[in-house]
């Protein structure tokens, strides 16, 4: 079977996904693993300003960071795709406030094999990507739960994700610290887009979506350092 690999294009630059590089004319630009993680988030939400508090909370998830090292990963990505900060193609500063991609992107998927029953979309954490297939997944602390995030401010159980024919939907299970899409606390029932910023406690997990759905398993990948 052929999966559907997504690569992201703006101006002379391919952000393959799938081998986590940034390639402009066949030749790869390097950037560390957290600059590429910040990139990719910031293509994935563009053109919305994402604040520092949000992008450090992916970044170093639990941990405090000085704001220097954000700058510095900002630094890193605009030197690699030869932006500038008074001039801005790629990263514009919103000051004070956060970071945005503002220039123009497109997504497109390359053809290589992969296994069978290619999951239809998936959730985003750090390094993590959690395959979600026809049914429901719950997320929380659980060695048990499909989607476990290890992680103090998540419940032990502490929302559930349902696949449908008809769409992706979220719910909270009366967790302690809540369950937010966007800035938004969720009472009910809502539906994901392809993209959603989601808070699960102070995580932040980001969905994504692709293709037709198919098996009834869950998966747990881990993308390489």
């Amino acid at each position: 079977m052929q999966e559907a690999v997504l690569t992201i294009h703006f101006g002379p630059f391919d952000l393959d996904l799938d081998t986590r590089q940034l390639i402009r004319d066949g030749v790869e630009r390097h950037l560390s693993p957290k600059a590429f993680e910040l990139l990719v988030m910031l293509v994935a939400h563009r053109p919305k300003v994402l604040s520092k508090a949000v992008l450090q909370s992916h970044l170093w998830p639990e941990t405090f960071v000085v704001e220097a090292n954000l700058s510095n990963l900002v630094g890193e990505i605009r030197e690699a795709v030869g932006d500038r900060p008074r001039a801005s193609r790629f990263i514009r500063t919103a000051h004070g406030v956060g970071y945005a991609f503002c220039g123009e992107a497109t997504t497109r998927s390359d053809s290589r094999e992969a296994p069978p029953h290619l999951p239809s979309c998936w959730l985003e954490w750090g390094r993590h990507l959690f395959p979600l297939s026809l049914g429901e997944h719950l997320i929380g602390r659980d060695p048990d739960v499909a989607i476990r995030l290890d992680r103090s401010t998540v419940s032990r159980r502490h929302a559930r994700v349902l696949v449908t024919a008809e769409g992706t939907a979220l719910e909270d299970i009366a967790s302690k610290n809540g369950t937010f899409l966007g800035s938004d606390r969720i009472t009910s029932r809502v539906f994901l887009t392809d993209g959603d910023a989601i808070h699960i406690g102070s995580l932040l997990v980001t969905f994504h979506a692709r293709a037709s759905l198919g098996s009834t398993e869950t998966q747990v990948i881990e993308t390489t350092p």
